[in-house]
């Protein structure tokens, strides 16, 4: 099957919808921990959906698996782990510098971090599984084109990211404490920036994939599906990062039994030891689990659903699949942005923030159509030619 870069748009488009959209599900669960939330969905992500999709729709997945090197295998998982540490960092980011400025900062360095240094570093290390360096795309137009995607794409990253501070700065300083009772401006840049450079591991753990995929596709699979064996190794590597935090947070706060309990401690629930937990009436204390569950598992299926159609929409990039990664993340600020008004975040927030958020998202959807004309940039010429 022959590369279609406009339809790999629509399959990171679809893949950011994914990712914009996943948290939604977890305000459904109940009476639940973070931590017991956040693990029972990950299994879904993480172990559950890379295994069933991959064995499903691949060609031999354990025999293609079997076959790689150990520097392939281990350099895919380490990333991931990578990427796993960066998503519990970005947490922090949002602590510390509010949504809007903390989600808007990170992704920003995610995206030019995970788009940019594949192609820089294989200058310096050919063997890095990339299609070209930096140079070699920079010298033909279809190159640059998709190259000035990605810069489009960094500009409406920080225009959005601007309409976020501009947002918090409006807020009294009543509502701020409130929201950002922890705001550090110093702080949370520099936890951000980690988080940013640390998400961006996904991109490098896919990169170092691309071998599976290759595998894979030796093996027989459609091309349209090689991506999916990456997302086996890669995934496992950020299951053992969150794995080990969730785990010992339920150590450390105790909220182990959750995931079997028909109801919560009052402890667990905000009270205190003595007269103040009686407080909490059997009914209040209640769990919901077989509704958490669901919950839990819609958002662990949504999440991974990210990462199946940004392996996709990469096969059908060709030589600038590098630009996968700057789709991706445009596509998630796009679509978290949407859900933000449809939740009303931005309710209350003057003119010049509606103008910049608008315009922000304007210019990163200008920027994936950019990309998508660059990376099919001699399909296009030949369209127009030929009417």
């Amino acid at each position: 099957m022959d590369a279609n870069p406009f339809l790999g748009v629509v399959f990171h488009w679809l893949g950011g919808l994914a990712a914009g959209s996943f948290y939604v599900p977890y305000k459904g669960v109940k009476k639940w921990s973070w931590e017991t939330y956040w693990l029972v969905g990950g299994f879904f992500t993480w172990i559950i959906c890379p295994w069933l999709l991959a064995s499903a729709m691949t060609n031999d997945l354990v025999g293609v698996l079997k076959q790689q090197s150990g520097e392939t295998l281990g350099w895919t998982y380490l990333f991931g782990a990578l990427w796993g540490v960066g998503g519990l960092t970005f947490g922090l980011a949002v602590r510390y510098l509010g949504s809007s400025l903390g989600v808007g900062v990170a992704l920003g360095f995610c995206a030019a971090l995970g788009t940019l240094l594949p192609p820089l570093l294989k200058s310096v290390f050919p063997r890095i599984p990339t299609a070209e360096t930096i140079a070699q795309i920079a010298a033909t137009t279809p190159g640059k084109v998709t190259l000035a995607g990605v810069v489009i794409c960094l500009l409406g990253i920080a225009i959005a990211a601007l309409a976020g501070l501009t947002k918090e700065r409006e807020m009294s300083a009543e509502a701020k404490q409130k929201a950002i009772a922890e705001f550090s401006f110093l702080k949370g840049i520099l936890v951000a920036t980690f988080a940013g450079v640390m998400s961006a591991c996904m991109s490098f753990g896919i990169t170092a994939g691309k071998p599976i995929g290759e595998a894979s596709l030796a093996a027989g699979t459609n091309k349209i599906w090689t991506g999916l064996p990456t997302l086996v190794v890669v995934l496992l590597g950020g299951f053992t990062t969150n794995f080990i935090w969730c785990v010992f947070l339920n150590l450390k706060n105790r909220s182990g039994y959750e995931y079997l309990a028909s109801h919560r401690r009052s402890e667990n629930a905000g009270a205190k030891a003595g007269a103040e937990a009686a407080s909490f009436s059997m009914a209040e204390l209640q769990i919901p689990r077989l509704t958490n569950y669901g919950f839990a598992a819609l958002a662990g299926v949504t999440w991974y659903f990210q990462f199946f159609f940004y392996t996709m929409g990469a096969t059908q990039m060709g030589r600038y699949d590098f630009a996968s990664w700057t789709l991706h993340m445009a596509s998630i600020i796009i679509f978290s942005t949407i859900w933000g008004w449809i939740l009303h975040e931005w309710k209350g927030s003057s003119r010049k923030a509606h103008l910049l958020i608008a315009g922000g998202i304007g210019t990163l959807i200008l920027s994936t159509i950019v990309i998508g004309a660059g990376a099919g940039w001699n399909d296009l010429m030949a369209f127009i030619k030929s009417h």
